[in-house]
């Protein structure tokens, strides 16, 4: 199964009914297969830390949100997660392209590469790094990780997660 299939599968399993999205070349496969099923509502945004806030009023609707963005929004939307997912306890499931990792061809995405994992360390906010073969499973413990600590949960995708793309 190709990366994306999987990671669709995952959030099809755990029960995820609504996504919000920031444009991304390695996210693009799964976001269509997301626009595509009636059952999840898609509603692609301009800046990562609009998505979260959507998510959160959608999580208050009784949604089962997720924001699929990559890593170099993470500091647009930090002050979004701590004051108001971090601080309410809601949870939020980030399917997160992580670029500027090993191979990365452009220069300017290495610093938040460098950045992310310390960056969601320092916040508090747990993430899973699965390999293709693992993402399906990923997803859904990284989502119930996140109903059961109402948290945010990140799932970081590395370059060599979308090779097999």
């Amino acid at each position: 199964m190709k990366p994306s299939a999987s990671l669709y599968s995952g959030l099809k399993h755990a029960g995820i009914d609504f996504v919000t999205s920031v444009p991304c070349v390695n996210l693009g496969p799964l976001m269509k297969l997301v626009s595509s099923d009636p059952c999840i509502l898609h509603l692609p945004v301009t800046r990562e830390e609009e998505g979260v806030g959507v998510c959160a009023g959608a999580w208050m609707g009784g949604k089962k949100p997720a924001l699929m963005m990559q890593n170099s929004g993470l500091g647009n939307s930090i002050n979004a997660l701590a004051s108001l997912d971090l601080l309410y306890g809601i949870p939020l499931l980030m399917v997160i392209s992580h670029r500027g990792t090993f191979g990365e061809k452009i220069s300017a995405q290495v610093p938040m590469g460098m950045l992310t994992e310390p960056l969601l360390s320092a916040m508090g906010i747990p993430f899973i790094k699965p390999r293709p073969e693992g993402a399906e499973g990923a997803v859904v413990d990284a989502w119930r990780a996140a109903e059961v600590k109402g948290t945010p949960v990140a799932v970081l995708l590395d370059l060599d997660f979308w090779r097999q793309e």
